[in-house]
């Protein structure tokens, strides 16, 4: 149960400096992070899951760089439903996806250390 709970706060904190990198992604603060990397995590795990799956033969071809895309996609999606959690424009959530991504590797290379 612990481990679930720092990988959510890990999200949240995330997003948070997501939202301090790059133009056009904003967070109100922790309580609407937290609500954010739930809701992101729940769309990743049923609709991104579909879609990384019908879209699998372009992400080969692709090298997996469609992926980004689909993430990107992701974050759009779940901006809708949460209040103070705004994505403005696909660029955006382009590289909010792509920064995303890589700040997640290194709290999980920091904090998950097998």
């Amino acid at each position: 149960m612990g481990v679930i709970l720092l990988n959510w706060l890990l999200s949240a904190l995330g997003l948070m400096c997501v939202a301090y990198l790059v133009p056009g992604f904003q967070v109100r603060g922790l309580g609407t992070a937290l609500i954010a990397a739930l809701v992101v995590g729940l769309v990743n795990a049923t609709l991104g899951f579909v879609l990384k799956i019908v879209t699998l033969p372009l992400s080969i071809v692709t090298f997996g760089i469609f992926l980004v895309v689909i993430n990107a996609l992701m974050l759009r999606f779940a901006a809708v439903f949460v209040p103070g959690f705004v994505v403005h424009g696909f660029g955006s959530a382009f590289m909010g996806a792509i920064i995303l991504s890589l700040i997640s590797l290194v709290f999980r290379s920091v904090f998950f250390r097998d």
